[in-house]
């Protein structure tokens, strides 16, 4: 195992249209061989969540985007998906039989060794640790 850490940074226009170029760069970048496949297939669902969430129930950065960071440290992968905040602090909704919608969290918190969620100055940060626990603490 590597003691680098693999970084990443992308920042995305504030819409939907979004969502399938993450997941297509998150892919890319990971299919190098030093994450299996399980986590690489991990790491797209939870991105697309945590962007499609972003842009759903938060505003934009202050530029009008929406950063997306990853860090890879094989086994393991933290990605950060950071928006302008909103009114609400993110957590799973409750399960229910009737919504089509609002899963996301849920399917985040069954996919991740751990997430959280961490408020900043300029706005808030939810992440997720894939493939093994975070080196962060929130």
């Amino acid at each position: 195992m590597s003691s680098d850490a693999r970084v990443r940074t992308v920042r995305l226009d504030w819409t939907l249209e979004s969502v399938p170029s993450i997941r297509r760069t998150i892919v890319d970048d990971l299919s190098d061989g030093e994450i299996s496949d399980e986590v690489i297939g991990e790491c797209e669902i939870v991105v697309s969540e945590l962007v499609t969430n972003a842009i759903r129930h938060a505003k934009p950065l202050p530029d009008g985007s929406i950063r997306v960071h990853w860090k890879v440290r094989a086994p393991r992968v933290e990605i950060e998906v950071t928006d302008g905040g909103g009114e609400d602090i993110p957590m799973p909704k409750p399960k229910s039989e009737w919504v089509n919608s609002g899963r996301g969290l849920r399917i985040v918190r069954s996919l991740a060794h751990e997430w959280g969620v961490s408020d900043e100055r300029n706005g808030r940060t939810v992440w997720a640790s894939l493939g093994g626990p975070s080196r962060r603490r929130a």
